[in-house]
């Protein structure tokens, strides 16, 4: 009687096998390596961790899986689920992936599947850090806050192209309060000749007012949120010592970074954030081409803020910022603040104390 894959359950008991999937939204390209060798052609499967874990199973019996795909708008949960099936599973930075040349000319599914599959097998992929899903949702609504105060940016200034556009000025004794109640109501007062201009002013005013309670909403929700998670709250307390560091720059940091041990040194960190040197080398040179592209872009604008606010506060950053700008000019100057104000974060997080102004170095 012949006997198929099927009939032995062990046909491939522990040899290897690197999945690439190239996930999408209505489906996943699959390719399989092992022993270096492309095996047949690449399957396309619903995306679901089920349907390749039972077409590995099918196909493979026995065998140790390994899989990657790159990050993208599908977030972790295949990540998850492919753990859950039993599939060993890294996601990766699309940027980090080796790419030939014929590759970049033509890029299909089937070929960039193909390609995860054989640059897992080679060890040249490095996964990134995959959050638990509670992490993930706790994340969103400060992501969702970022994303406010920038749409309410651009309202502000579609409301000043506006006023310039008509000749509309504040009035002097307004200028100090920008955007404040009584600026507000100086702007609700402004009227146009016609009703199709008026109409579409009153629009924008009354979406800068629903952003603004929309933002004041989500700020009362960040608040409850640190009060009822003890172990956030109280991380989000201590890294508030720190000089320059607010109360949601503190959550944003809490959720965005999640576990300070697996940044082993303080250049990880740094590299993360984005407020480390792009460095070219070339035989025994070597030259720095300033802050790398790489960047957590909320996290690095937020640190630079806060820099710019520590140096006014803390007495040891005063001075550095001090020395540091006789020899650079000050917005390089800022950036090396905001490295030091990441490793007084990085220390406050390890030790569990809050900081001590003035501790020099």
């Amino acid at each position: 009687m012949k006997r198929t894959l099927q009939d032995n359950q062990e046909a491939f008991a522990g040899q290897e096998f690197f999945i690439g999937i190239d996930v999408h939204n209505k489906q996943w390209t699959v390719s399989v390596q092992s022993n270096h060798l492309a095996l047949d052609k690449p399957v396309v499967v619903d995306p679901s961790a089920e349907k390749v874990s039972g077409f590995l199973r099918k196909r493979y019996p026995g065998g140790k899986y390994y899989a990657v795909y790159e990050a993208g708008y599908s977030g972790f949960w295949p990540a998850r689920t492919l753990e859950e099936s039993g599939i060993v599973t890294i996601v990766v930075n699309p940027a980090d992936i080796p790419t030939m040349q014929k590759e970049r000319s033509t890029k299909t599914d089937r070929v960039d599947s193909r390609k995860l599959a054989r640059s897992l097998e080679n060890k040249e992929l490095k996964g990134i850090y995959i959050p638990d899903r509670l992490t993930e949702e706790y994340r969103q609504l400060a992501r969702y806050r970022s994303r406010l105060v920038s749409e309410q940016t651009r309202l502000k200034n579609r409301i000043k192209a506006v006023l310039a556009q008509f000749n509309y000025r504040c009035p002097v004794e307004l200028e100090g309060n920008r955007w404040s109640g009584v600026y507000l109501n100086w702007l609700r007062s402004i009227r146009f000749a016609t009703s199709y201009a008026q109409m579409a002013y009153d629009e924008q005013l009354d979406q800068l007012q629903e952003s603004r309670e929309r933002l004041s909403r989500v700020l009362r929700e960040l608040k409850r949120m640190t009060k009822e998670h003890e172990s956030i709250g109280r991380l989000v307390t201590l890294l508030q010592t720190v000089p320059g560091i607010g109360f949601v720059t503190a959550v944003l940091l809490v959720t965005e970074l999640v576990e300070m041990e697996r940044f082993k040194r303080l250049e990880d960190l740094a590299s993360f954030v984005g407020l480390a040197p792009s460095v070219h080398q070339s035989d025994e040179k070597s030259y720095s081409r300033g802050l790398t592209k790489r960047q957590h872009k909320e996290l690095r604008s937020r640190l630079i803020e806060s820099a710019w606010v520590a140096v006014r506060k803390d007495p040891v950053l005063t001075m550095k910022f001090g020395e540091l700008s006789q020899r650079m000019n000050k917005k390089k100057a800022i950036i090396r603040i905001a490295k030091k104000l990441l490793s007084r974060i990085r220390s406050v997080w390890h030790t569990q104390k809050p900081y001590v102004y003035g501790v020099i170095e």
